[in-house]
C-alpha cells in the first residue's frame, strides 16, 4: 500500500507558491531604485544647467514671464518770458493704453468704440488692441488726450464690458497765448518737437522718461502684488527762460499785423531791443500761426522770417556807412557836398529816390534826406576793403547765433569780394542781404555808444541741439566805432524825424527825442532772380540822447505807394511809445539836433 507521506524531493503546492513569489518584491524594488535614480539624475543635470552653465539667461526668462514695462512720462519744462510768464507749458492729460492679452479677442468692437470717441484711425487702433508683437502686454492707442475726454471714454469702455483699457498720465503741451511769439517758441508733434525753441532746446525741456516694471497674471492680466517690481522715476525737463516780454510781444504783433493788412503787404517783422544789454524784448513776424493749431497754418508761416529770410536793407544801411566814415575821420557832419541829379558810375548811373538838379547838402543832410548819390560821394573816401571791414564789425554777413534754427547769414560780398562797383551800391543799402536781427543789432551799436553787444533772446544760458551755448550769460561786446562817431551819427539821425526836413515826421514819439532812419529797397524775387517789389523799413532808438530801446520795423512788398517814413515810421512810433511808457522811461528834455542839412 502506497505511503501517504509526501516525498521530500517533490515540493507541495503550498511550498511552490511561497517559493515562486519570493523573487518578485526584489525585482520591483530594483526597478524602483533605477527609476528614482534616473529622475534624480535628470533633476540634478537640470540644476547644474540652471545654476552653473547659464544662470543669467534663465533668470531673465523667468523674470520676463508675465512682466509688464510701463513708461513713466517726464513733464516737459516750460518756456517762459522774461517775467516768468509761460509762453509754453504743460496741462494735465492722459495716455490711453491697453493690454493686448485682454483686448485681442474683442479688438474690432473695442477699436470702433475708441476710434469714434477719441477721433482715432480705426485700423491703427485695431493693430494696437491686437498687439504689435505676440508677447506685447502694453500698447498705447492715444497720446495727450484731455483728462475729461479720457475719463469719459474709459467709463464708456467699462460700461460696454471691455477689459484691458487703462489711463496713464501724459501731459499736454499748451500755448496759453496762442500766436504770441509762436514764431520763436515753435510747436510739438505727437511724440517730438517740430519747430522753434521746442526743437532747438529739446534736450533741456524734455527731461528723461522713467520706467516701471511689474508682473501680471498671464490669464487675467492683473498685477501680482508679491512679485518683485522696479520703478525708475522720470526726470522732469528744465524750464527755458527767454528775454521776450509777452505783453510787449502781443502789442507789437497787433500793431504790425494791422500795418500789413492796411498796406496789403506780403509780410512784416519788428524787433525791440534793450539798447544797453542787447536783449530782445520782442521779435514779431506777420503772418504767424497759433502754436496750439500748427497744422492749420501755411508752412511758410511756421518759422521766423525775421531770422530765416534775408532782404536788402536799403537806406537804413547809410547809418552804418556814415558812422564808419566818421570813425575813420574821413568826413564830418557839417562837411559840404555838391550832389548832382545823377551820378555816372561803372555800368549804370546812380540816382536818388527824388528828382533834383545839383543840390548842396551837408553830410547830415545826405543822411536826413537819404541821398544815394551823396552817400556814394562820401563813401569814395573808403576802399572796398575798408567798408567791408567796418560792416563785418557791425555784424553783417554772419549769423547772430541767438538760438533760432535756420538763421540765414545774409551776403555782404556778392561773388566773394567787393569791387568798387558793388561798394557804391552796398554803401546805400543795395547788393547785400541781411536778416532783421542783424540789422537791428547793427543800428543798436550806434545807440550803445559804438559798442556792439551780441543780441540775445535766451536769458542766462542754454545749449542748442547742435551744442552751441547761447544767451545773455555768453553775449560778448566789441567796439566798432568810437563813442564820438556814434554820438555824431545819432545827432544826424535826429534830423530824419524833424518835421522841417519832412522825411519821417510820423516816426516821432511825443515827449521824446528820437533818432532814426528810413529805408526803401528793391526786393529780390527768387523765382525770376530779379527785382520785383520793395521792402520798406525804419530803424531807430530813443531817447536819442540817452538811448534805452532800439526798434526796427520792416514791411515787405506793400501794395501802396510809400516809403519807410510813411509806412513803417508810424509803426515804429507806436511800438517805441508803448515800450517807453511800459518801462517808465522818463523824457530826457534834451534839445533836438540843429545840424545843418543844406548849405
Amino acid at each position: 500500500m502506497p505511503s501517504t507521506t509526501p516525498s521530500r524531493d517533490v515540493p507541495s503546492p503550498r511550498s511552490r507558491e511561497r517559493g515562486g513569489s519570493r523573487g518578485a518584491p526584489l525585482v520591483r524594488l530594483r526597478v524602483g531604485f533605477v527609476l528614482i535614480a534616473m529622475v534624480l539624475s535628470f533633476f540634478g543635470a537640470r540644476l547644474v544647467q540652471l545654476q552653473a552653465m547659464d544662470p543669467q539667461s534663465y533668470a531673465t526668462m523667468a523674470a520676463a514671464e508675465g512682466a509688464v514695462e510701463v513708461p513713466l512720462q517726464a513733464e516737459r519744462g516750460d518756456i517762459l518770458d522774461r517775467n516768468g510768464v509761460a509762453l509754453a507749458g504743460s496741462i494735465k492729460g492722459k495716455m490711453v493704453v491697453v493690454d493686448p492679452l485682454l483686448t485681442r479677442d474683442e479688438a474690432p468692437d473695442l477699436a470702433r468704440l475708441l476710434s469714434e470717441r477719441l477721433g482715432l484711425d480705426y485700423f491703427r487702433t485695431l493693430a494696437a488692441l491686437r498687439g504689435r508683437s505676440e508677447s506685447s502686454r502694453y500698447e498705447y492707442v492715444a497720446r495727450r488726450v484731455p483728462s475729461t475726454l479720457a475719463t469719459d471714454t474709459l467709463a464708456a469702455v467699462d460700461e460696454a464690458g471691455f477689459r484691458g483699457v487703462m489711463l496713464e498720465d501724459d501731459p499736454i503741451r499748451d500755448y496759453p497765448a496762442g500766436d504770441v511769439a509762436a514764431n520763436l517758441v515753435g510747436y510739438m508733434g505727437t511724440d517730438e518737437p517740430l519747430g522753434g525753441f521746442e526743437r532747438t532746446f529739446d534736450a533741456q525741456l524734455a527731461g528723461e522718461d522713467g520706467l516701471a516694471t511689474w508682473h501680471s497674471s498671464s490669464s487675467k492680466g492683473v498685477r501680482i502684488p508679491l512679485r518683485e517690481s522696479t520703478v525708475t522715476a522720470p526726470r522732469n525737463g528744465a524750464d527755458l527762460r527767454t528775454t521776450i516780454d509777452r505783453d510787449l510781444q502781443f502789442f507789437t504783433q497787433k500793431v504790425l499785423a494791422q500795418a500789413v493788412r492796411t498796406y496789403r503787404a506780403e509780410s512784416g517783422s519788428a524787433i525791440v531791443m534793450d539798447s544797453r544789454t542787447g536783449e530782445i524784448l520782442t521779435l514779431a513776424d506777420v503772418p504767424t500761426f497759433d502754436a496750439n493749431k500748427p497744422t492749420e497754418a501755411d508752412k511758410e508761416d511756421l518759422g521766423s522770417r525775421a531770422l530765416n529770410d534775408v532782404y536788402e536793407p536799403g537806406s537804413v544801411q547809410k547809418v552804418l556807412t556814415m558812422a564808419s566814415l566818421l570813425d575813420a575821420e574821413k568826413t564830418f557832419p557839417r562837411q559840404r557836398f555838391k550832389v548832382p541829379g545823377s551820378l555816372e558810375r561803372q555800368d549804370r548811373p546812380i540816382g536818388d529816390w527824388f528828382d533834383h538838379g545839383t543840390i548842396r547838402l551837408t553830410l547830415a543832410g545826405i543822411l536826413a534826406k537819404s541821398s544815394n548819390i551823396g552817400t556814394v560821394l562820401a563813401a569814395d573816401a573808403f576802399t572796398p576793403t575798408q567798408l567791408v571791414g567796418y560792416l563785418r564789425a557791425f555784424g553783417l554777413g554772419a549769423e547772430t547765433g541767438i538760438g533760432v534754427r535756420g538763421e540765414a547769414a545774409g551776403i555782404l560780398t556778392p561773388g566773394g569780394q567787393m569791387t568798387s562797383q558793388t561798394k557804391d551800391r552796398v554803401a546805400f543799402g543795395q547788393s547785400l542781404s541781411v536778416n532783421v536781427v542783424q540789422m537791428a543789432a547793427a543800428v543798436n551799436t550806434i545807440a550803445n555808444g559804438g559798442v556792439r553787444v551780441d543780441p540775445s533772446i535766451i536769458s542766462g544760458s542754454a545749449t542748442t541741439d547742435d551744442g552751441t551755448v547761447v544767451g545773455t550769460d555768453v553775449a560778448t561786446r566789441r567796439r566798432v566805432v568810437s563813442a564820438k562817431a556814434a554820438r555824431a551819427t545819432a545827432r544826424m539821425m535826429e534830423r530824419v524825424v524833424d518835421p522841417e526836413v519832412r522825411i519821417a515826421p510820423r516816426a516821432q514819439v511825443p515827449g521824446y527825442l528820437v533818432a532814426g532812419k528810413t529805408g526803401t529797397a528793391q526786393r529780390v524775387d527768387p523765382e525770376c532772380g530779379c527785382y520785383n517789389g520793395f521792402s520798406v523799413s525804419f530803424g531807430g532808438f530813443a531817447p536819442a540822447d540817452e538811448p534805452r530801446f532800439t526798434v526796427y520795423v520792416v514791411i515787405h512788398d506793400p501794395a501802396v505807394d510809400g516809403g519807410g517814413g510813411s509806412i513803417t515810421g508810424p509803426v515804429f512810433s507806436r511800438i517805441m511809445g508803448y515800450v517807453l511808457g511800459r518801462y517808465g522811461v522818463v523824457p530826457t528834455q534834451g534839445r533836438p539836433s540843429r545840424l545843418p542839412v543844406e548849405w
